[in-house]
Order: C-alpha cells, then structure tokens, then sequence
C-alpha cells in the first residue's frame, strides 16, 4: 500500500490501523493509568497521525509512526492532568475499620484495564499491564515513563526512542536508568518472580473463584483462609485503605460481609490478573447493580493484595451487565 493512498484515503487509513489498536490502547492505558485517558488519548492520537501523514517519510514502520504519536499525545494529556493515584499514594494504612466514609472526588484514580495485553509482552517475562507495575509507572516523569515502555514492554531501541522523544540517545539512557530504579523499589524484582501470572493456570482460577464463592455466601471464615499475613485491601475512591490480616479481617467482617445484604459475583480478569466483579444487592431476592471490579494479587496460593475498583461505570467496559437477577 503505497503512503499516497494512506494519506488521502481515510478508509485505508483505518483498515492499516485497525490490527494495532488494541496494543496501542494498551500502551496508552500504560502511560496515563485509565481506561477512559486511554481512549481519549488514542482517539486524539489516530486524529493527530492521520492529519499528519504528510510527515511520515516511510523511514520507519507504521506502526512505529503511529506509537511515536501515541506516546506524544499521552506525554502531553500526562503533563495536564498529573499522576494518578491508589490510595497507598496517600497515607498510612487504617488499623480500625472506617465507616460511612465519602468517597475522595478531587483525585485522579488509577483504574483497572479490561483483561489482559499478551502481544507485546516483554518487561520481566510478566504481563505488562499488570496493576503492581501501572502503579509503578505513576511514580515516573512522563519522559521517563515513556522510555521505560518503549524499551522494555515494547522492544524500541534507545535510537528510535530519542527520534520519538525529540532528545538524544544518553538522554534517553539516562531515562531509562532512573525509571528502572524507581520501578524496582516499587515493585521488588522477588515479587516479581514469585508472583503467578498464567491466567488459564487452574489452582489461579479456583483462588480467585473461592474469593467470591465466600463473598457470596459471607463466609469470612473461608475468605481470611485465602489472605496472606501482610495481605493490603484498598478501595478507590475512598482513601483508607488496611494491611495486615487482622485489620484485612476486620474489615472484611464488618463491612462486606457484615454491613452489605447480598452479593452476586464473576470471576474475570482485569490488568493480566484474577479479579472478581461484584453486584450488590439490598436483599438475596432484589436485582443486584455492579458495585466494583476486584483485582486480585497474589504471592504462591495466596492472595496478598485486594483493590476494589468501586465505579459501576466500569462494568461496561468489561463487557460485563450492569445488574444480575
């Protein structure tokens, strides 16, 4: 396909994206840390690589053409909007269980993605949008956020990454050392090399579906059997947020299953990992609404880290109803 018919025909244009875009998606998931930015972002991207086709010489693939636009786009929607956030981002854990708490409106929220992104996986063996490492990636200037991804998730060479960058190659290398550093402490390589990540891995699965099973049965009991002893449990957008399994169990008791009358729940996955969606309901016999979408962490058998995404908004974007029976 000649550059002639790209840039004047926006139909072929479309049909030449089209099996880039969910990597894109993505990688803009990566970079801004929302579904929603994601989608803003590649679509203003798409507009911005089509109204500038005239400026593609062919010197590169177009894919990565279309992956230097991509990343510009989300350095300049990251710039205006800021790092998003989980509530370990802003303060110490809660020992007593918080209740009628409001949730916080005046932060930017990390949020889940929708399944998983095995194409272009390559950082550490491990899914690349797994949530440990989103989180990671707030915590980096956006130049080196940027390097972080195109080197290592997506294979670009630090020469690719200055001419997508509009900087020098010992500026990106540079870059990419103090991303790497930065990632590290957050997430300690051990972790990393412990943590199971084969989503189709049964005993994974089974995990996953007994955490929900004893939500909806409110056995506490058979859900603190599942927690490790340091296990976290955080819910944006409230920012309190327990570690331990102590003040994990107390929480658990009182609130989800002691305060909530009925839960319907799906075991699905969000960010590469197990999670489990959840539908409230008033009593066993009323229509259930989505509430949240849990992703869950895991070190061996065990789960040592919940983040309930508590925004019924999302269920859409999982392809997931928005009320059960």
């Amino acid at each position: 396909m000649s550059e002639d018919v790209l840039r004047t025909d926006e139909a072929e244009f479309n049909r030449v994206v089209e099996p880039l875009r969910r990597e894109l998606h993505a990688h803009c998931y990566r970079m801004l840390g929302s579904t929603h930015d994601a989608d803003d972002a590649l679509q203003d991207a798409l507009l911005r690589a089509w109204r500038g086709l005239a400026r593609f010489e062919g010197r590169s693939s177009m894919r990565t053409w279309l992956y230097t636009v991509a990343t510009r786009t989300c350095l300049d929607v990251a710039a205006a909007r800021g790092k998003r956030a989980l509530p370990m981002d802003l303060g110490p854990s809660s020992e007593r269980v918080v209740l009628g708490e409001a949730p916080v409106t005046e932060v930017a929220w990390l949020g889940p993605y929708p399944g998983g992104s095995r194409p272009d996986v390559r950082y550490e063996q491990r899914e690349a949008v797994e949530l440990a490492f989103i989180a990671a990636l707030q915590h980096l200037p956006g130049n080196q956020r940027a390097a972080l991804l195109l080197f290592d998730v997506l294979g670009f060479s630090a020469a690719e990454i200055a001419s997508t960058m509009d900087t020098s190659v010992a500026a990106v290398t540079s870059a990419l050392q103090r991303a790497r550093a930065i990632v590290a402490e957050k997430v300690p390589p051990s972790d990393r090399q412990q943590t199971l990540r084969k989503l189709d891995d049964p005993r994974v699965r089974e995990i996953a579906a007994g955490f929900a099973s004893a939500l909806d049965r409110g056995d506490a009991d058979a859900l603190v059997a599942l927690l490790t002893e340091d296990v976290t449990w955080s819910m944006p957008p409230f920012a309190h947020w327990y570690r331990g399994i102590e003040a994990v169990s107390r929480f658990a008791v009182e609130v989800p299953i002691g305060r909530c009358p009925s839960w319907r729940t799906e075991v699905v996955t969000a960010n590469g990992q197990p999670a489990v969606a959840c539908y409230l309901g008033e009593a066993a016999d009323a229509v259930h609404h989505g509430w949240s979408i849990n992703v869950l962490s895991f070190r061996g058998d065990r789960i040592r880290e919940i983040t309930s995404f508590i925004d019924a908004d999302l269920f859409a974007k999982f392809d997931l109803p928005p009320t059960k029976p």
